[in-house]
């Protein structure tokens, strides 16, 4: 059996994230068109190794009382300054800690429309269901002979739900199949399963889609662009599929087997998803991870808070519907952290570093190296994360704001982590608990033939 590894460049597929980044419009960076740089897994453990989040022994969160005077009155300031500006005080919450200590807390335990927070609860699901290198395999195979650079017969593809197959994995794939001497094939374009490409889940989308980017000769402007983004040299694929695409419920018998698919793993996709806020990459991880009520309880159980302080509709958070308390939101981050701690890494290997990580944070001027996640509706604006500080170390924050401007609602909340970061003290490099994992760096999709 011959098995070689062409390894993907790891570019971003920029036109098609434009389509999809933010919730409502909201989280887009005008004028820019970034993209997220998405069945069984490889893993560089054994797969009975995954680690599981059990729930916590203890809280992950501190008691709801006795708030740092202080800090508390800084947050009272900025909820007098909001109230002043028409916004209700109970549309607002705030919960803010570090350590086993309360720094301030407002409605803390009250769910609130939590916008693309959301996707915080999924990457806890996701990572709970799969670990963080689990890869999604697109599977290729044939169903007759090869001859003379022509697969008689039908090129069929078994998805696995890898929510980032795009025209640079297409490319990659059709060159696999062309260095197998395959130019052409006789027969159909077949999908079984749930193979999604960019960012299409109906199967006979993504196929159309797939049997494009493998024949650079019919290739839309979009895939064009993409190709002219990877390494000088990369082969043009040409596989002319002669019949139409068809998608059927099970594989036909005799496949024979040519090339697979692997995708990033999963902490690269999730870190990916949260960066450029993309929603349908959310809505298919979290579907993959059991749909958004499964999502809700597993992020509700590893978080250690109760049920009624997460309540999700999906897994991006378009729709007020989903709602979690800023309590609860802080929880999932922090058991993100305890969980990604066994696998040396942390949660800016998830979500972006403020000043270090492109994506929809890029025009907002929040804390430089903050590891931090947003939200945005057409009256909800949402902001939590990790924020160093020299006074307290890391402290872990919720703001979640509702029932206003949400451009408003931002420009407050940079106001207050402005000055909460001067009163605590600005540090100068990102500390050892929410540095990023160096060994992630270069982790990307990649094909392999295994014809």
């Amino acid at each position: 059996m011959l098995k070689t590894k062409t390894y993907v460049t790891g570019t971003l597929s920029t036109l098609l994230l434009a389509l999809v980044i933010g919730c409502n419009g909201a989280d887009s960076p005008k004028g820019v068109s970034p993209s997220p740089d998405p069945e069984s897994s490889q893993s560089s453990e054994p797969e009975n190794a995954l680690k599981v989040i059990p729930k916590p022994d203890q809280p992950l969160t501190v008691a709801e009382t006795n708030p740092i005077p202080g800090s508390q009155q800084s947050v009272d300031q900025y909820l007098k300054g909001l109230s002043a500006k028409g916004m209700t005080k109970t549309n607002q919450g705030i919960w803010i800690e570090s350590g086993d200590t309360l720094l301030a807390n407002h409605q803390g335990t009250i769910p609130l429309p939590a916008a693309s927070l959301t996707k915080a609860a999924t990457t806890l699901a996701a990572l709970s269901t799969f670990g963080p290198d689990h890869q999604f395999i697109t599977q290729f195979s044939a169903t007759g002979p090869i001859e003379n650079g022509v697969l008689q017969g039908d090129l069929v593809v078994q998805g696995s739900e890898d929510p980032f197959f795009v025209w640079e994995e297409a490319i990659a794939v059709g060159n696999q199949l062309n260095q197998l001497g395959i130019k052409q094939v006789t027969g159909n374009l077949v999908i079984v399963g749930k193979f999604y490409m960019n960012f299409e889940t109906l199967p006979l989308k993504a196929g159309t889609l797939l049997k494009q980017g493998l024949n650079g000769k019919s290739w839309p402007p979009a895939a064009e662009t993409q190709y002219q983004t990877l390494p000088p040299g990369t082969p043009r694929p040409e596989i002319a599929i002669a019949g139409s695409v068809q998608v059927v419920a099970s594989p036909p018998d005799n496949l024979q087997p040519l090339v697979r698919q692997y995708s990033f793993p999963l902490a690269e996709l999730l870190k990916k998803m949260n960066r450029y806020s993309n929603n349908k990459m959310a809505d298919m991880l979290a579907n993959t991870a059991g749909g958004a009520k499964v999502v809700a309880r597993k992020a509700a159980e590893a978080a250690g808070v109760p049920q009624s302080e997460i309540s999700l509709i999906n897994g991006s958070g378009l729709g007020e519907e989903n709602r979690m308390s800023p309590r609860a939101v802080t929880a999932v981050f922090l058991a993100i952290e305890r969980y990604l701690k066994q696998y040396n890494m942390t949660v800016a290997d998830v979500f972006a570093i403020v000043g270090q990580d492109k994506g929809i944070l890029n025009e907002r001027p929040l804390p430089n190296l903050a590891v931090v996640k947003s939200g945005s509706l057409n009256y909800v604006s949402t902001l939590a994360g990790a924020l160093p500080t020299q006074t307290y170390g890391t402290v872990w924050f919720a703001v979640m704001n509702s029932g206003g401007d949400y451009t408003k609602y931002r420009t407050q909340q940079e106001v207050l982590l402005k000055e909460l970061v001067t009163k605590w003290g600005v540090v100068q490099s990102v500390p050892s608990d929410i540095k990023p994992s160096p060994q992630r760096i270069g982790k990307r999709s990649f094909s392999e033939i295994v014809r």
